[in-house]
């Protein structure tokens, strides 16, 4: 499948000034981005805030029309958030939780997804396991099979890791999950924008995602997709003028849509980058994102090998994201020198995944994530500047 990496590139200023491999953190956003958050906010400085809003319920509904498109759902099934994490909570601080309930998890669990079962757990007696990994690194599905009975309550997994390139099998965890009746909680904040996502493939009862990320939108936006099946039996933990109506004095009436896990207030003019970014990968098409994204990341995996780089991206398919260490320099200390060179990498500590860091003994990684304008060029840089260290 041939891409157009040249239009990518044009469309991109950020190209023209760095190299970026921190598109896991933040990616590049597009022109049509940053131009569709600037111009709104000029307008509502010249109009008022209420009121752009209001000549912009169209330009809204389409968000969330194209946010459904992305992952295969409806518009009702969405709620726009300010980001991943928020969208995550709004569904997991929902579920009831009693003491001897179990929630399960995989062992590339996320920070502030762990912290969040730990702290339900201490309330209210939950107990929290982590299913082990097969033979290749991704969970363990038969292991999972295993753990499953009447008290487990959720199953919540990170699709793609901060730490590494791995892509846990989220479609076979959802065959397990639905036939067990078990919600299923879907973090992709790192995978949507760079796969090709279903929900109904997926079978997830709920699925998380950021804008900043590989879907190149503006920081500070999110969306959160939520099955009628699931949403129905929640009340989210908190509900304001615009998740619920106030219908009398002593009644209120929560959404019926997804909306219930919303709140009213909201930057607009980053809802709207947001709304410009997914089309903008609509446009190009997943199935052509996910081609070249893992094609340049196989590529960046087989150059650092051959300059003497440590690798630790695990699993049966693995995506952009790259991670690697050097003996005897500390991970900061590569990203540092990188930085020098204009290169943008991050690094994954053990703070960020304590479950698999401390299940493969390492300290820290540096994380090298690949989106579709960058270049095998690029690609050659990174390598040399790591194999002068």
């Amino acid at each position: 499948m041939t891409f157009d990496v040249d239009r990518a590139r044009r469309d991109t200023p950020g190209c023209a000034e760095v190299v970026h491999f921190n598109n896991a953190g933040s990616a590049l956003p597009p022109s049509v981005v940053t131009d569709t958050v600037v111009g709104y906010l000029r307008h509502e400085a010249l109009v008022g805030g209420y009121e752009a809003a209001a000549e912009a319920a169209d330009r809204l509904a389409a968000v969330y029309a194209s946010a459904a498109r992305l992952v295969g759902g409806e518009p009702g099934d969405i709620a726009l958030t300010d980001n991943a994490t928020r969208s995550w909570q709004a569904v997991f601080y929902a579920l009831p939780f009693k003491t001897g309930d179990r929630i399960l998890t995989s062992r590339a669990e996320y920070a502030s997804n762990a912290i969040a079962y730990l702290q339900v757990a201490r309330r209210t007696g939950a107990v929290v396991e982590v299913v082990g990994d097969d033979e290749s690194g991704q969970l363990d599905v038969e292991d999972l099979k295993r753990r499953v009975d009447g008290d487990v309550k959720l199953i919540a997994v990170s699709h793609v890791p901060t730490q590494g390139g791995l892509v846990n099998p989220a479609e076979e965890i959802g065959e397990v999950a639905a036939a067990a009746g078990i919600p299923y909680l879907l973090d992709a904040c790192q995978s949507a924008g760079q796969l090709d996502l279903d929900v109904s493939r997926l079978k997830c009862d709920a699925l998380s995602t950021t804008g900043r990320k590989y879907l190149r939108g503006p920081r500070g936006t999110g969306f959160l997709y939520v099955h009628p099946r699931l949403r129905e039996r929640l009340e989210p933990a908190m509900l304001d003028l615009h998740s619920a109506s106030w219908e009398s004095p002593t009644e209120y009436v929560v959404d019926p849509t997804a909306k219930r896990f919303e709140v009213w207030e909201r930057d607009f003019a980053a809802v709207f980058g947001l709304g410009a970014a997914i089309d903008y990968a609509l446009d190009w098409g997943l199935p052509a994102i996910e081609e070249r994204v893992a094609s340049l990341a196989a590529t960046l995996r087989g150059r650092l090998a051959d300059a003497g780089a440590r690798l630790h991206d695990v699993g049966a398919r693995k995506c952009g994201i790259v991670t690697f260490s050097l003996d005897g320099t500390p991970a900061a200390e590569v990203k540092a020198r990188l930085a020098e060179a204009n290169i943008n990498t991050s690094v994954s500590s053990r703070t960020s995944a304590q479950y698999d860091f401390t299940a493969r003994d390492l300290p820290d990684l540096v994380r090298a994530s690949v989106h579709y304008y960058n270049t095998e060029a690029e690609i050659d840089l990174l390598v040399r500047q790591v194999e002068k260290l």
